[in-house]
């Protein structure tokens, strides 16, 4: 069963888990990855979701303010081997029901051509494609993908 709760990136398991994603993505992205990551920090994230299953971290997500109306995902990440159990919708669905609890609006979020795995799950979830924003505009690996709550 998996288990859904809310922290802060203080939280030692969603460090944790980053540090996995970071690696990944690092893989990923290659020569980009620099670009990325200066946009990826996670000091200060006070909206953060943790998915456990058996009392074991294995996914995470985060939003944090884009604007007055607007919250953005960053860092969603589920281990390798917990894949296909529906744990990113999970995280995905509760950081959309804080951001709504918060009183915004929508949700915005960048991802890579090279991430075809979490472009599909935006689609699924209800994620429409929009122009490339902010410091993504003319990042041709970047999409970027908004959501009215």
């Amino acid at each position: 069963m998996v288990t859904i709760k809310r922290s802060t990136s203080k939280n030692l398991d969603f460090i944790a888990l980053v540090k996995l994603l970071d690696a990944d993505l690092k893989l990923r992205d290659g020569d980009d990855h620099d670009f990325y990551a200066q946009f990826n920090g996670i000091v200060n994230l006070p909206y953060v979701v943790l998915a456990y299953w058996k009392n074991k971290p294995v996914g995470c997500g985060a939003i944090k303010e884009h604007n007055s109306t607007t919250m953005e995902i960053k860092r969603m990440f589920v281990a390798p081997n917990e894949c296909g159990k529906g744990i990113a919708s999970m995280i995905l669905k509760e950081l959309e029901k804080w951001a709504a609890e918060k009183n915004y609006s929508s949700c915005i979020l960048e991802t890579g051509l090279r991430q075809p795995e979490a472009i599909a799950l935006y689609k699924k979830n209800g994620y429409l494609s929009i122009p490339n924003y902010g410091q993504y505009k003319g990042m041709s690996n970047s999409v970027c993908f908004i959501k009215k709550l």
